[in-house]
């Protein structure tokens, strides 16, 4: 099947690759021509402008967007005048399930129809492939059904669920599935995110907690700023966290692939120096918390882990020194500052 793919960056680019080994043909755009090199290479027809990009694509066309959700409204602007009744656009970066339900609506009355495509997989998705989360209409969605199944890993070595009764039609255990209409497929992927944001919190902070189990080695203050620590004793391990993670990974009730990437950062870089942790957010683990609140169910990990990420990049440090201004005021509170 032939497929348009705007987007080239770390994801875009690996996934026309896969879709070429798979046998499909890709046409290919991105503002920067030395990310259409490679791909040229491998066989992609590469184009300088979208309107050459759209002329090269047959009728109906299928033009799959991987591009940061902030200008996709942009490039669709552009793109649209340019297609045809019955042409498909997919969206399958980390756009907001509110936009897709809108697009779908702006495009349908184009006569263009829209697909919105929760990608799962980094970087490891040319090897791996990448679990597809989908929405828009369903006629529509079969129709890409090979795109999708050559992005998607397959069955492959994954294990049945033992409960699952079979399901005549399902894809979900080849990798990719149909979620729903407009808007399902990133809402998936924006729950999706929104645990992967816990998960990581969980083993960032139980590992910390190991790195910190040799604080009765260390010397300690004795003042009135400081709380002591009642039983040094108990606080004498030195553990070797990448060989704790190793042995996680083998039987154990928290392994994952997660833990698999961890496993092998901290064997590169066992304290992890050439990292600042400040981590980022994309947007999802946000509306996670926000549809929780508007459905009134509980996610006190999930926001958790949201507000963690918010602390990394520095944005509590005026918080922090309110709290420390309050102490001096109230307590005549000397704030002490960090070692080192």
């Amino acid at each position: 099947m032939q497929l348009g793919m705007i987007g080239l960056g770390r994801m875009g680019n690996n996934m026309a690759q896969r879709l070429m080994k798979h046998g499909h043909e890709c046409v290919v755009h991105d503002t920067r021509a030395e990310s259409m090199t490679e791909l040229e290479r491998q066989g992609a027809k590469g184009t300088t402008s979208l309107e050459e990009f759209v002329s090269m694509l047959a009728r109906p066309r299928a033009v799959w967007l991987m591009l940061p959700a902030a200008v996709v409204d942009q490039v669709l602007a552009k793109l649209v005048p340019l297609l045809d009744t019955d042409d498909i656009v997919i969206d399958g970066g980390n756009s907001y399930y509110h936009d897709d339900i809108r697009r779908g609506g702006e495009l349908k009355s184009h006569g263009i129809h829209y697909v919105d495509v929760g990608t799962s997989g980094g970087i490891f998705g040319l090897e791996r492939g990448y679990c597809l989360m989908i929405g828009g209409e369903k006629a529509v969605v079969e129709h890409l059904s090979p795109v999708f199944a050559g992005l998607a890993p397959g069955k492959g070595n994954v294990p049945v669920t033992a409960s699952r009764p079979e399901k005549t039609g399902s894809t979900a255990d080849q990798g990719y599935l149909h979620c729903g209409p407009h808007g399902a497929g990133h809402f998936v992927k924006m729950v999706h995110n929104g645990i992967e944001y816990g998960l990581m919190a969980a083993y960032s902070e139980g590992l910390n907690i190991l790195r910190n189990a040799d604080i009765g080695l260390r010397p300690h203050e004795a003042d009135a700023e400081t709380t002591p620590l009642q039983h040094p004793e108990h606080y004498q391990y030195n553990f070797d966290l990448p060989e704790i993670a190793e042995v996680w990974r083998r039987g154990s009730v928290i392994s994952s692939w997660l833990l698999d990437l961890t496993a092998d950062a901290l064997y590169e870089d066992p304290a992890l120096a050439s990292y600042e942790g400040h981590v980022s957010d994309s947007g999802e683990g946000r509306w996670t918390v926000m549809a929780a609140i508007d459905e009134a169910v509980p996610t006190p990990v999930l926001s958790a882990a949201l507000q963690e990420r918010f602390s990394s990049r520095g944005n509590a440090e005026f918080a922090n020194k309110i709290l420390s201004a309050m102490r001096s005021e109230f307590g005549g509170h000397a704030e002490k500052k960090p070692r080192g």
